[in-house]
């Protein structure tokens, strides 16, 4: 407007370090068949999104897989956590008459909604960042990938997201041959399957969203944040495992620990009295790295930490762009990022930070391209995987003992 010649004007300076909310990564989508849901409600293709505790959707989502996955993720989650936002996409189950040709059908029609994942966030308002898609656990020929893992990867990458993978979960042997199939730090693979039950029936049913449930209830454990990880948490929800899978803290060579060194994750059985045992009772999960070929991004928590750092930033940069680059622009700027994770470094999210702006990365040249480098190193927390214990004989007990025996001496005297 214009100015008064005599009166006065407000402004409101855009200079200073800006905040950020950051995003809920505990938003879950599920990509699988449901015959019997609602056609109203859930049709074929189509993204829905809705509160897995809310009658409305639930009962109509059938009784098929995803109904499952729904229950699943319910089971895992505690307090006052009644329920996780899930989105639901639909396909139709394969039509041929042979098994193994209806298996294929489906699970290209799950690839197909994999391949237009960009735009659920639009269709939903909301980006999952916690995929499960079915039909993960076969595979066409011992040298052949399952063709929804091999689609999986290039999806994650577009909304930010892991996904816990079902592998084949007869042997070792062949979830180990499974996971040799993929690389990628956004798969988790898991190497054993659940038996629930449903109604009075027990069955076998995929473990891949019960650890989507334990995913979203340890972000929701601490504050809503996806640096934490889910290792030694208890699966609840199971009457069992789909085979007995042997398991010890102790020793290396048991077929759990030979399946969590190929990096394939485990539910392991507790049990009363046993030294080595992962518990007293119940079922825990076990596992923490993904398929990621090196260490350095291996483990999954830490993926998804900087993820959620990741999109931090672009909620704080998007509110810069645009203005023209000044001195007092760039500080705010850089300024933002620095109290952004010197608050995740004070809640021990992560063990540090460091933000650098470097004159070789911003030339002259640059700057008048409007192009401005910030330098960012960031050290995700890791896991505690291993304790060392060192046990020797103490030697300054037994000269303590002698200087007790000379003390009684002398007071008896």
């Amino acid at each position: 407007m214009t100015s008064p010649h005599f009166g006065m004007t407000f402004s409101r300076p855009q200079d200073e370090p800006v905040p950020t909310l950051g995003a809920d990564f505990s938003k879950v989508l599920l990509i699988e068949i449901s015959n019997d849901a609602d056609p109203e409600v859930f049709a074929l293709d189509e993204p829905v999104r809705f509160s897995s505790s809310d009658p409305r959707y639930t009962s109509k989502l059938g009784t098929g897989p995803l109904a499952d996955a729904v229950r699943a993720i319910n089971s895992q989650l505690s307090g006052l956590n009644a329920g996780a936002d899930v989105t639901v996409v639909r396909v139709a189950e394969g039509t041929s008459e042979n098994p193994r040709d209806a298996l294929e059908e489906t699970s290209a029609n799950i690839m197909e909604a994999l391949e237009n994942v960009s735009s659920i966030p639009s269709h939903v308002n909301a980006t999952p960042r916690l995929v499960w898609a079915g039909r993960t656990a076969w595979r066409p020929d011992a040298n052949t990938a399952n063709p929804v893992v091999a689609a999986l990867p290039a999806a994650l990458e577009k909304l930010l997201a892991v996904a816990a993978v079902d592998v084949d979960d007869s042997s070792a042997e062949e979830a180990i041959d499974a996971r040799e199939t993929m690389n990628s730090q956004r798969l988790i693979p898991i190497g054993i399957a659940g038996r629930v039950f449903e109604g009075t029936d027990l069955v076998t049913r995929p473990m891949g969203p019960r650890i989507a449930g334990l995913f979203i209830r340890t972000d929701n454990d601490h504050g809503g944040k996806p640096f934490n990880p889910i290792a030694n948490r208890p699966i609840q929800g199971l009457a069992g495992l789909s085979r007995k899978l042997p398991f010890s803290l102790l020793d290396g060579s048991t077929e759990g620990q030979q399946m969590l060194e190929a990096n394939v994750s485990i539910v392991a059985e507790g049990e009363v009295g046993v030294d080595g045992s992962i518990a007293d009772g119940g079922f825990v999960f076990i596992g923490t790295d993904n398929t990621e070929t090196g260490e350095l991004w291996r483990q999954i928590h830490q993926v998804r930490g900087a993820d959620y750092l990741t999109v931090k930033m672009m909620q704080i940069t998007r509110q810069f762009l645009g203005r023209k680059i000044t001195a007092d622009l760039t500080e705010a700027w850089l300024n933002s990022l620095k109290f952004m994770l010197r608050d995740h470094k004070a809640a021990d999210d992560i063990l540090g930070y460091d933000v650098g702006f470097r004159r070789d990365r911003n030339s002259p040249e640059q700057i008048r391209l409007g192009h401005l480098t910030v330098n960012l190193g960031i050290e995700p927390a890791p896991a505690f995987k291993l304790a060392n214990h060192e046990i020797r004989r103490y030697r300054p007990a037994v000269e303590g003992l002698v200087q007790e025996i000379i003390a009684r001496l002398n007071a008896a005297v």
